[in-house]
């Protein structure tokens, strides 16, 4: 199992970017860019630096548009999950894509509108050696909000002892899920490729006592508004990163 886990991933790339506009009336979400780079690429970098094989990405909004951006990428190998039917939200997009993401490996599950920066090693191959099979459904990435850029709600999780999670509720202690987890595809036997969310799974892995966290180690940042380009460039060029 361990050469295989984190071997292939989906990038969730089909939201509206209802927050994003003006910028979203005329390209997808994930093409917005920061530095000059692609919010989509920022991610995908990452999965190709983790050694990541394949990557579905679900598309709704414009979607020739993003296709045809992602059809220069030769690494991670791109598949792409037609959603312009209809939006299945997080959730329904994993149950769709499970053909080609597997259904015996952990994979990566990866927002397409936030990026970190790793302080030394890659973030994600942090994840796959964390990942325990015996303990786990889900293992999330966590950004603590002190190396964090973009985020203004409240925190998503509270960590107790060995990783394992529980919802923050209205604590302001915690951690802010940075949108990036390695996800047991067990978890989707028997859905349906109906529009819910992946909330379902993480309360279903609280309420099991298997869902886990890692805290990222380098600077988190997150893009949903364009108000947030200019900080998120600032940190960004601050911290080198910059192309």
């Amino acid at each position: 199992m361990s050469g295989r886990i984190g071997q292939r991933a989906m990038v969730l790339a089909a939201g509206l970017g209802l927050r994003m506009r003006p910028l979203t009336e005329r390209m997808p979400k994930p093409l917005v860019p920061v530095c000059g780079r692609p919010l989509i690429d920022w991610g995908l970098d990452a999965l190709q630096r983790a050694g990541v094989a394949e990557a579905v990405v679900n598309v709704h909004h414009l979607p020739d548009m993003l296709i045809a951006h992602l059809t220069a990428r030769s690494s991670p190998r791109i598949i792409i999950s037609d959603e312009r039917d209809r939006l299945l939200d997080s959730g329904g997009a994993l149950v769709k894509a499970l053909p080609h993401l597997g259904t015996e490996a952990p994979f990566f599950v990866l927002n397409a509108d936030t990026l970190w920066i790793d302080r030394n090693e890659s973030n994600l191959c942090r994840l796959r050696l964390a990942w325990d099979e015996a303990a786990m459904d889900i293992l999330l990435l966590l950004a603590d909000p002190a190396a964090a850029t973009g985020h203004t709600g409240k925190m998503d999780f509270i960590m107790g002892p060995g990783g394992r999670l529980r919802r923050a509720g209205s604590s302001r202690e915690g951690f802010i899920y940075a949108g990036a987890a390695l996800f047991h595809p067990g978890l989707l036997e028997g859905a349906a490729a109906e529009p819910h969310s992946l909330n379902l799974y993480f309360d279903r892995a609280i309420a099991a006592g298997r869902l886990y966290g890692l805290p990222l180690e380098g600077h988190w940042i997150t893009v949903g508004t364009p108000d947030a380009i200019a900080p998120a460039e600032a940190e960004l060029r601050r911290l080198g990163a910059a192309p």
